[in-house]
């Protein structure tokens, strides 16, 4: 886990960041840095996946097709949360950011553990499953802001997954906002950076 930005003991918010497969968190603090460069006193904390890896397979694969790595995953980040909680940093006042295969857990994480978050911002990414998967959506997410940025291009992310993955979302009572950047490959874009940046910034 690294942490940078501010403490705990001094932070207003937190934004656990969650890297990609291959990357880690070293890389993905320098996007928290970007979000958090307009306001003061933000935490930031990254987790390591093992081996830069969350999960082993895709995440369109059947959700057992990814245990026990899968359950491991969304524990480093219930954990993460639970170390912000003892700092006495609330729920509201948690952003859960992730590119690529984090934002597939980030958003996976949230329909799994509904609460109202500062925000859940997915980034290339999508909720994890075959399409059509069954889900048990129990809960609300309390009109937490939930952000997708996705290209229509992107060779891993189906658009038709971020369309899902948004319906999910609103179903439980999130305030959803997708945007699909015409001809963007599997990467991040300033007019996404600027969109979770005012995320951030706007945090009660």
């Amino acid at each position: 886990m690294l942490h940078d930005g501010a403490p705990l003991a001094g932070a207003e918010i937190a934004i656990i960041l969650l890297h990609g497969r291959g990357s880690s968190a070293e890389d993905i603090l320098g996007l928290g840095r970007a979000l958090a460069a307009g306001r003061a006193k933000v935490a930031l904390l990254a987790p390591q996946a093992a081996g830069g890896t969350w999960y082993p397979r895709r995440f369109l694969e059947p959700l057992a097709q990814n245990e026990p790595y899968l359950t491991s995953a969304l524990g480093v980040v219930a954990g993460t949360i639970d170390e912000l909680l003892a700092g006495r940093i609330t729920r509201q006042r948690i952003l859960l950011v992730g590119f690529s295969q984090g934002a597939c857990l980030a958003l996976e994480f949230a329909i799994r553990h509904p609460q109202r978050y500062g925000a859940v911002v997915g980034l290339s990414g999508a909720v994890i499953g075959p399409p059509g998967t069954k889900r048990d959506l129990t809960g609300s997410l309390r009109g937490t802001p939930v952000f997708l940025g996705c290209g229509d291009t992107d060779p891993h992310i189906p658009v038709t997954s971020v369309h899902e993955s948004a319906a999910i979302l609103q179903k439980m009572e999130a305030e959803v906002v997708a945007r699909i950047y015409p001809q963007m490959p599997h990467t991040i874009n300033d007019d996404e950076i600027s969109i979770v940046a005012d995320l951030v910034a706007h945090t009660p």
